[in-house]
């Protein structure tokens, strides 16, 4: 009898053991997963300090990172952006830019994303790190963490690691002033879609097995497009709506993509964050997200502040700097404030399906691959 329940014991251990040996479990350290950010300015954290650009791609100048750092970081806001903001509540530091990773820590993630960067090579040509070029660079983070902690425990890393992209916005942007543009509306997105999977595709490729997507905010409502609209002739300052519709096409688009690579790649898990809800419900109703003004910006000049013009160090020197940037959605003409970027990534961290799906980031950490 004592032999059986020797042998019945020792078996289910056995049993035990193997069942956690078939997956990895990203839930043994919690919300250690690291993190691996791509995509523009909504989430360069300086990468564009590196690069031979010009101003007009950079906010390593006053008054960009006025009210968290103190000093200009390089982040196109007055403080921290939605990366910052899921490192703290991942438990993670700071995730550095990847031209710091020299002398940094980079087993947490690296941040890759470059200001002005859209998912085509020819978005910001010779100012930008475009996306490909992203994931070349996260390519090489891949072979020196398997340098320093070696294959098994990189893989690991990899594997459990979230991946977050923020990127298809100035693809749209580039079209503005071209007026001789040569592809139709769905082409030119056909050609996003395409670079954008194989982007995905490449970071799968390494390891990657979690991502997440941001969709396209309500473009034409940015105070840069409202004051473009009031020059074309449109004197009530509502939103480019022709800009908008592009950004609905992407939006529709994107599930359809994810779900595609779902089902071609094993092991593939995302989520979509539904920028445009979010953005769209708070420049209709600011006061019932906390913010007074939705449609100018803080930081800026001429019609909504709508003159990229913050700071001076651009075509355009002259600009006005609001006394109390918590009252803005807007920073300067594009980009949201630290206050816009903390709820947005409090819904993505711990959301319901309305806004992130089909997981939150809370749950995407912990999830085993």
């Amino acid at each position: 009898m004592a032999l059986v329940m020797s042998t019945l014991f020792h078996f289910c251990i056995f049993i035990l053991v193997a069942s956690f040996a078939t997956t990895v479990l990203c839930h043994e350290r919690p919300h250690q997963a690291a993190l691996f950010v791509f995509g523009d300015s909504i989430f360069d954290p300086g990468n564009n300090n590196y690069i031979n650009t010009t101003a007009d791609f950079q906010a390593n100048y006053f008054p960009y990172g006025e009210s968290f750092f103190k000093y200009p970081t390089g982040r196109a806001s007055d403080g921290r952006l939605i990366p910052d903001f899921i490192a703290e509540y991942a438990h993670l530091p700071l995730i550095p830019p990847y031209f710091e990773i020299g002398k940094k820590h980079f087993v947490h993630g690296v941040n890759f994303a470059s200001g002005g960067s859209g998912c085509l090579a020819e978005t910001g040509r010779g100012f930008v790190i475009d996306l490909k070029t992203q994931l070349e660079y996260f390519k090489d983070v891949a072979k020196l963490l398997k340098k320093k902690v070696g294959r098994t425990e990189s893989k690991q890393i990899l594997s459990c690691a979230v991946y977050i992209f923020s990127t298809g916005s100035n693809d749209y942007f580039a079209l503005l002033p071209n007026s001789t543009f040569s592809f139709s509306d769905n082409e030119y997105l056909q050609m996003i879609m395409g670079n954008l999977t194989s982007v995905l595709k490449g970071v799968y490729k390494d390891g990657g097995r979690k991502f997440v997507m941001l969709n396209l905010a309500p473009l034409g409502c940015l105070p840069i497009l409202r004051a473009l609209n009031l020059q074309k002739g449109v004197t009530n300052g509502s939103c480019m709506e022709e800009v908008t519709n592009m950004a609905k096409m992407f939006n529709s688009a994107l599930p359809k993509m994810l779900k595609q690579l779902e089902k071609q790649l094993p092991g593939f898990k995302h989520t979509i964050f539904n920028t445009f809800k979010v953005s769209a419900e708070t420049y209709d109703n600011p006061t019932k997200y906390g913010f007074k003004i939705s449609d100018t910006a803080c930081c800026g000049t001429g019609p909504f502040r709508g003159i990229f013009s913050c700071g001076g160090k651009g075509q355009v020197k002259e600009y006005e700097l609001c006394k109390n940037v918590k009252d803005y959605l807007f920073f300067d003409s594009v980009h949201p404030t630290e206050l816009a970027y903390q709820q947005c990534a409090k819904l993505m961290w711990n959301g319901t399906l309305e806004v992130v799906a089909p997981h939150n980031l809370k749950s995407l950490f912990e999830l085993s691959t």
